[in-house]
């Protein structure tokens, strides 16, 4: 299901639904204007966005002066508001960087001035391994940079809110349609699809590891991306009491890379990367062994000779994300790209948009708005409404209020992951999203299915019944994650 296709021509269109991509199709919905959002996958977050920590930056690791530090530090204040609007969890948990040894006591003296420099608020100092231990008790370290706005959330569910809400707010979104060629004429540009053209007078590419490519696509080819990937480990729940803090390392010498970090989470598991690989391929999201081993090395080696030392059991999974590193001469990465093509005008292009690319998103769409103002007057809607009911969970509620729910619907009191205590009734309020995603993949990022420790070995089969009986799919039609990635075959035994 789409919303009504608008007759003539699109004011703006939007190439990806990434975080970035759907926080400025939600900021472009306050206006009058005509919006189309174009996502190659089959559903939100399916890029960088679904595989990066999750953490909400202060702002005090990027250079002065860059765009990287001005949105990630005005993005950050921006996060309270749009959360409570959404309806999404976020919590500002606060960041240590630790330091072992005097050589990396000198990076947090960076790291401090360029916060003070970035105007990064609730930063300081610590010395010495007894007030440390206090605010960590399980964490070694001579000193570090205490941060009090850095924060955590699910980003796959902020970028489906947003999504969903631009949705809501009358943006045109096109799931699984990825654009393949943009022609620029007189007064528009006529952007390609496999199966059809439209017509845009404004062309946003907010492509994220795609950029270049679409870029182009209009003639604009001086850029250059190095894809980077990053491993992670996710340890069981049972680990949740090691740390209650973010824990980062001291700046490594590779410059623009931070190092493997610790990152609690709101669900009570830990991460632990990302690793730092230079690799060819964008597309390449493999695990190995050889990771895994240096990540849980470095992360014990965080912890004092008092904690446990964490094992291949405690570890429940693994995933890896690729990030759009822009290639720079100078001694750190490129800073972000946001602009109108002076070339191309109304063409406007984001290169390079990676951590803390999640934080910056909400800064980032304002300034694309002004972009566009500065060019044209917007007329503002009248009827946005910037709220979201965004995905209650059951087992966030209190007994009395899941008894009347259960005894409303008794779906509410069928368990169908047992590791996230997900309901059959939020299963079913998942699938009836307004796009009609009806993968596993749209279910779990929804829901959590999937996500604890047996990794779906439970409620996987539940949840491909629920797929059959509830929503008619025939089992050759249901997918991981929609496109070719279908789950099964043939069926084993002869169907009744």
């Amino acid at each position: 299901m789409s919303n009504p296709k608008p007759q003539g021509i699109y004011d703006i269109t939007i190439i990806g639904a990434g975080i970035v991509g759907s926080a400025i199709a939600r900021e472009l919905a306050k206006y009058k204007l005509k919006i189309l959002l174009f996502e190659k996958a089959s559903d939100f977050a399916s890029g960088v966005t679904k595989a990066n920590s999750g953490v909400i930056h202060a702002g005090f690791n990027n250079k002065p002066g860059s765009l990287k530090a001005k949105f990630c530090v005005d993005g950050n204040r921006l996060f309270p508001q749009l959360c409570s609007e959404l309806n999404v969890p976020m919590n500002y948990i606060g960041k240590l960087v630790v330091a072992k040894s005097d050589a990396e006591i000198k990076g947090l003296n960076t790291l401090y001035d360029r916060g003070k420099n970035n105007k990064v608020p609730k930063l300081k100092m610590i010395y010495g391994s007894k007030r440390i231990s206090k605010l960590e008790p399980n964490i070694k370290a001579k000193a570090a940079l205490y941060s009090g706005t850095s924060g955590i959330l699910e980003p796959w569910q902020l970028n489906i809110a947003l999504g969903e809400n631009a949705y809501q707010n009358g943006v045109d979104i096109k799931l699984n349609t990825e654009v393949i060629d943009i022609l620029q004429k007189r007064d528009h540009f006529q952007v390609k699809t496999p199966k059809r053209s439209f017509k845009s007078r404004w062309v946003i590419n907010a492509a994220g590891l795609g950029c270049v490519r679409i870029a182009r696509m209009v003639g604009i080819r001086k850029h250059r991306i190095h894809p980077c990937r990053g491993e992670y480990l996710i340890l069981d729940k049972s680990c949740s009491s090691l740390i209650t803090r973010l824990i980062y390392p001291s700046p490594s010498h590779e410059f623009g890379l931070l190092g493997v970090h610790l990152t609690p989470t709101l669900e009570g598991v830990v991460l632990i990367g990302p690793s730092s690989e230079f690799i060819n391929e964008s597309t390449d999201t493999g695990n190995t062994r050889e990771v895994m081993d240096r990540l849980l090395a470095e992360a014990n080696d965080k912890f004092n000779g008092k904690t446990p030392k964490i094992n291949r059991k405690a570890v429940i999974t693994s995933y890896s994300g690729i990030r759009p590193k822009l290639v720079s001469s100078g001694d750190e990465w490129s800073d972000f790209i946001i602009q109108e093509e002076p070339k191309v005008p109304g063409f406007i292009n984001l290169i390079g948009i990676e951590s803390p690319g999640l934080t910056a998103a909400p800064a980032i769409a304002e300034y694309v708005v002004e972009i566009i103002q500065e060019s044209e007057k917007l007329k503002s809607n009248p009827k946005f409404d910037p709220y979201y009911q965004g995905f209650a969970r059951f087992d966030d509620r209190t007994h009395s209020e899941q008894s009347n729910l259960i005894e409303a619907d008794s779906d509410h009191g069928k368990m169908v992951c047992r590791c996230e205590f997900v309901t059959r009734a939020e299963v079913l309020s998942a699938l009836d999203n307004p796009l009609e995603v009806k993968t596993l993949h749209g279910i779990k990022y929804r829901t959590r299915a999937t996500m604890g420790r047996c990794q779906g070995g439970f409620c996987g089969p539940k949840l491909v019944e629920i797929l059959e009986k509830d929503h008619d799919l025939h089992f050759k039609d249901i997918t991981l994650k929609g496109g070719d990635s279908k789950l099964f075959v043939r069926r084993t035994k002869s169907e009744k």
